[in-house]
């Protein structure tokens, strides 16, 4: 078996250098800028307890257990040492697929803890109609909060929205601006229907243009939309302001109170794995074995012919 060409020369580079490699790799395949910043901030994070200077050739399984060792008498949170160790492991994986290294991250297993959410004491404020003489921006929050406690996109995604990925006769919106970087399709509720074919008109515009704009109809910037959301909950007297809040939120509420399950929940969220949601079900005590059966291929061959198991929202 003949060994794979690697982008990098092992016996000089070094785990910074290889790293820069890695990123190159992860942009030629799409992945979104976001995550790209984040892989930037985990090294610059992972630096402080990992000499990246050393060649990749020398790095061993005790370097990287000093590294735990280093970041917990620090007094890093146990889930914030696991989100570093998941990044290093993205990383060490693609280099062994490089042939770089054999070398694996050691387990450090991540605590469930309990997402903040909105309340929905919170919820009824924020989503509530805003005055008729409001401005425009006062007007296109309150849409941005009603769409994204409909849908639980990313913020990311959000921005990206296009006039011509909503289609209001299926009752559905096209995200073609995704973390896993596949078109996502998100269905709409009656309610959020009639509160996007009102804002649509209003808003007008061309095909291309960003669904959520600015003033002058420019695509908002992640600031701007984070600005946004923060005025617009504080200006009701709602103290929490984080618009990934509204994800976990959707996630807590579509299990506890609307009777959803982890299958339909991944498709909703664009989990690329079902790793994801089984966290959102142990988080929130949703049984994760729950209307399985329409999912199972095994039991749809079990049912007589003719009949089906039933189906859920797709």
């Amino acid at each position: 078996m003949s060994k794979k060409l690697s982008l990098v020369n092992t016996s000089a580079s070094s785990l910074k250098e290889v790293w820069e490699c890695f990123i190159v790799s992860k942009t030629s395949k799409c992945v979104s800028d976001a995550t790209l910043s984040n892989y930037h901030h985990h090294l610059r994070a992972i630096a402080k307890h990992l000499d990246i200077e050393m060649p990749l050739d020398e790095l061993s399984k005790r370097h990287l257990e000093r590294m735990v060792v280093s970041m917990k008498e620090t007094g890093l949170a146990h889930n914030t040492i696991a989100t570093y160790l998941r990044v290093m492991n993205t990383f060490l994986r693609w280099c062994q697929d490089e042939g770089l290294t054999n070398v694996s991250m050691p387990n450090l297993k991540e605590r469930e803890t309990v997402k903040e959410t909105y309340t929905d004491a919170e919820l009824a404020i924020l989503v509530a109609r805003p005055a008729k003489d409001c401005d425009f921006c006062e007007y296109r929050n309150w849409v941005i909060i009603n769409y994204l406690l409909n849908s639980g996109c990313r913020a990311a995604t959000l921005r990206n929205i296009q006039n011509r990925d909503v289609d209001l006769d299926s009752r559905q919106v096209v995200y073609r601006h995704t973390k896993n970087g596949r078109i996502q399709v998100s269905p709409l509720c009656s309610q959020m229907l009639v509160i996007l074919a009102e804002y649509m008109a209003i808003r007008r515009g061309k095909p291309e243009d960003y669904l959520f704009c600015n003033q002058y109809g420019e695509m908002l910037t992640e600031n701007a939309l984070r600005l946004a959301v923060a005025h617009y909950n504080k200006s009701r007297g709602v103290q929490k302001t984080g618009i990934h809040l509204f994800r976990h939120t959707f996630a807590r509420k579509y299990l506890q109170d609307c009777g959803g399950n982890a299958f339909t929940l991944q498709r909703l969220l664009g989990h690329s794995t079902l790793a994801m949601s089984k966290r959102y079900c142990n988080i929130y005590d949703s049984d994760i074995s729950r209307d399985f059966d329409m999912f199972s291929p095994l039991e749809q061959l079990s049912q007589p012919r003719g009949i089906k198991s039933r189906r859920g929202m797709f």
